[in-house]
This record gives C-alpha cells, sequence and structure tokens, in this order.
C-alpha cells in the first residue's frame, strides 16, 4: 500500500536546543544490541567444491587453517543457514589467494528466493569487511566473475547481526512474551480475528487504549477484539488517553474473502508505536513495525534519539508537533517550494536527469508518481548508480541528501522494514504483509 508525505535531521549544537524545548535529554548511545557473529558452526552448502579436503563447513569453523575451495569455474557460491531469520548488519570474507573479482552478497528466507543486500565488479581480495543491511535466514556470497583462473576459496565466512539461532535478541521477531498468550483468540466467523494489545508500559490502562473501525469504537477494556470482514480497503486507527486524543496512528489493509494484506506506515507521520504479527492457519507467521526496543524505551527518548540520528533539515520533524507526532519530509513546509530546504534533493534529482521538486520526490507525487523505482532510487540516493545497484540495500541511504526520516525507522524496525515513502516497497523494504486463511492479527499498540 503506497502513500504520501516527509522527514529530517540537526546540528549538534542545535540538538541541545531541540531537546531543551522538547525537556528531553540524548541517548547515552544506540539502543541496538551488539552485533553478534552469527554463522560460526553453522550448517553450511555450496555449489561445489574442489574436493573433499575443502568442504563448505571449513568456511564457518572459526579456523584460519581450513578453507572451502569450488570447482574452476564460473558461477559459484557458499551459503549458511543461521536456523532462524535474522537481521544481517555485515559480512566478513577471509579470502585464500583464489578470490571472486564480481561477486554478491544475498540473504533469503526460503533458501530459494535471493535478496542481493551488497554487489561489487572489483573485489580485491584478502579480507574484506561489508556493512550491509538485509533480513534472511540464509546467506550466501555468490561468485560470478573469478580473479583466477582456479575457483572460489574462502578461508572464512562471517554473518554478523542480530537474531538466528542462538543470536543475540532476534530483531526480526517480538519475544514471545510480549504478544501474550494466543491460545484463546476466538475463531474468525469472518476472514480474521483482529487483537489490540496494550503494550504502552504501563502508561495508559486499557480502558483508555481505543481502536476505530468502520464506525465502531471500543476502548481494549469492553472490546479487545474484531472479527474482520471482507471489505475492498480501509484503515484502523488507534488512540490513547481519549477516543479522539491527538496520540493516535493507523493500520491499512484490504481483505479479501481469504486474503489479509496490510501494513503499518511512516508515510505521513509517526503517531504510535505499533507492531503487526499476522498468522496463518499454515502456520506462517509474519512480524513487522517498531522493534521490541523501540517499543520498551518511553516516547520522549524516541523523539530524541530521531533528533539525534537525522542531520540538521529532518530536525524540525522532531519538534513541529511534539510531542504528537514526528511528520515526514514530504509535509514539512520546510521542504516544499519556498521552503528553507526547497532544493534538498531537486537538485540531486536534476543531476540525474529527472526535474521534480523535493516535495514531490518526498511524496512520489507528480513526475515520479507512475515510476516507483525512480522515486526509491533518489530517496534513498541510489539514482547516480547503474540500474543494477540502485536496489541493492548496502548502497541506500549511504550519501546525502536523501530520505533520512525513512531511514530511521527502517533502523528501529522488525527486519529493517518500514513503509517510510511511498515507494519503500520497491526492493522489498516495506512492512507490507500479506498471507491466505488467516487465523488472527495482533496489533501492539505502544507509547
Amino acid at each position: 500500500m503506497r502513500h504520501a508525505i516527509p522527514r529530517r535531521r540537526l546540528t549538534t549544537a542545535a540538538l541541545g536546543a531541540v531537546l531543551l524545548v522538547l525537556g528531553l535529554f540524548p541517548a547515552a548511545g544506540r539502543a541496538d544490541a551488539a552485533d553478534t557473529l552469527l554463522s560460526q558452526g553453522r550448517p553450511a552448502t555450496a555449489s561445489s567444491t574442489e574436493s573433499g579436503a575443502y568442504a563448505a563447513s571449513a568456511a564457518v569453523d572459526g579456523n584460519t587453517g581450513t578453507r572451502w575451495s569450488s570447482a574452476f569455474s564460473d558461477p559459484q557460491w557458499l551459503r549458511v543457514d543461521l536456523g532462524a531469520t535474522a537481521t544481517i548488519t555485515s559480512v566478513k570474507l577471509t579470502w585464500e589467494a583464489a578470490y571472486a573479482k564480481s561477486f554478491q552478497i544475498q540473504t533469503s528466507a526460503d533458501g530459494s528466493t535471493w535478496t542481493t543486500v551488497y554487489s561489487t565488479t572489483t573485489g580485491t581480495g584478502g579480507t574484506q569487511s561489508l556493512t550491509v543491511r538485509g533480513s534472511g535466514r540464509y546467506v550466501r556470497v555468490n561468485g560470478t566473475v573469478r580473479a583466477t583462473p582456479y575457483g572460489y576459496s574462502l578461508w572464512e565466512f562471517q554473518v554478523y547481526g542480530t537474531g538466528g539461532t542462538g543470536g543475540g535478541g532476534s530483531s526480526t521477531a517480538m519475544p514471545d512474551s510480549f504478544w501474550g498468550d494466543t491460545a484463546g483468540i476466538p475463531a474468525a466467523r469472518n476472514v480474521v480475528e483482529v487483537k489490540v494489545l496494550n503494550r504502552t508500559n504501563g502508561r495508559y490502562p486499557d480502558s483508555q487504549v481505543f481502536w476505530s473501525f468502520n464506525g465502531q469504537t471500543h476502548s481494549i477494556a469492553e472490546q479487545p477484539y474484531l472479527d474482520m470482514p471482507a471489505n475492498s480497503a480501509g484503515r484502523m486507527y488507534f488512540h490513547l488517553g481519549s477516543a479522539d486524543s491527538q496520540y493516535y496512528d493507523f493500520i491499512e489493509f484490504t481483505v479479501g474473502p481469504d486474503v489479509f494484506n496490510g501494513n503499518t506506515t511512516r508515510v505521513d507521520a509517526f503517531g504510535l508505536k505499533l507492531a503487526l504479527r499476522l498468522h496463518s492457519h499454515d502456520g506462517t507467521d509474519q512480524q513487522v513495525g517498531e522493534n521490541y526496543q523501540t517499543f520498551t524505551e518511553d516516547r520522549m527518548a524516541t523523539f530524541a534519539r530521531f533528533a539525534a540520528a537525522v542531520p540538521t533539515p529532518f530536525q524540525h520533524s522532531a519538534t513541529a508537533t511534539a510531542p504528537y507526532r514526528i511528520v515526514s519530509p514530504g509535509g514539512d513546509p520546510a521542504f516544499q517550494p519556498g521552503g528553507q530546504y526547497q532544493n534538498y534533493l531537486s537538485s540531486y534529482a536534476s543531476s540525474v536527469g529527472v526535474s521534480a521538486t523535493t516535495q514531490q520526490i518526498f511524496g512520489c507525487s507528480g513526475p515520479l508518481a507512475a515510476n516507483a523505482a525512480q522515486c526509491a532510487a533518489l530517496n534513498r540516493h541510489t539514482a547516480d548508480l547503474p540500474a543494477a545497484q540502485q536496489e541493492t540495500v548496502s548502497n541506500f541511504y549511504r550519501a546525502a541528501p536523501a530520505n533520512y526520516y525513512a531511514e530511521f525507522w527502517h533502523d528501529n524496525s522488525l527486519g529493517a522494514l518500514a513503509y517510510g515513502f511511498p515507494y519503500d516497497d520497491v526492493a522489498g523494504q516495506s512492512t507490507f504483509i500479506s498471507h491466505g486463511d488467516p487465523q488472527y492479527l495482533l496489533v501492539a499498540v505502544g507509547w
């Protein structure tokens, strides 16, 4: 589901003033858990091996005296199974003399459909430490051009991040305790049973957590469930404090006769922390939304972290409508024609042959309304790269100007998935979830 609206950042001096206005203190450091080595000792397979002495497992055994070596042909790959979905933040390759000139780092949920999170045609061999951003249970290095007449050979293939089997606190799924007991959720008579959860950390009682849909408004103290019927499209709103409070947010969805399609969204603004868990009768379980660490911190801490994370043009978002919302840059007058930052993205667009205002780029409107890939590339600052590299996740937000509002929500969401601008679903980066024969949908509402 595609939406529209804006984003922002601060200088060190200005940040102090902003936080004083908000009554906040800057976070001492990132809330993210330290990256964990996920791949060591995990099952590994390869497209080929030179001989039994050079097995795939040798590249993930933690021993720099053993190695994997492939057949002497292109392409070849080495894959590790992390045991469960993980968020991948970096990969370290320790090459033997037979290295890859061209290769990709790819992730997959099922071991068959792959997403490229890093790509190069100028590999240098030796030890390569690569910053990436992606998620998946499986991670592979896929060599397409060898640098020598021999095969591909790695002393070590090390994958770092959070999650996986034995990882340090998955950021692709909430702890089971967050969702509570699901055994008592009633069976849906219509399409899917929705249950709204109070995850405000004690700030509001259930009697002050409200949901609204299709003419109904209830607190979850009186009615935590909704048996959702089929409908063409809709929004479900959530309010804290009262049924018409300024503390509100919503999810979007389309529901068919036997399918749920929906998402959380930050396209217009951040209002409340939201997370979805869609569970289907075949056992499929999908989770999206703000991550656990963001849910557990106070609202003002989230505002402060946003202000500290984004550059000067975006910092106004943390104060313009505080403490109610962090607005996206598409709706900020500073980025609109005549505003202080009206040329923030338009000059970059012009440099790659696109004529669009900054507001149109953030909102994927005007000349970009029918060009999802181009709008996404401009927001992510990849439009200047070859087309094959514009949707490589590791290339996103690496240089200014870019949509740093969107980047913040990706960095603080389950699986690094967020809807930070209307076409953020390009390259599968949005919070859109879908499945047939759904059983229940949990909606967690946070403070």
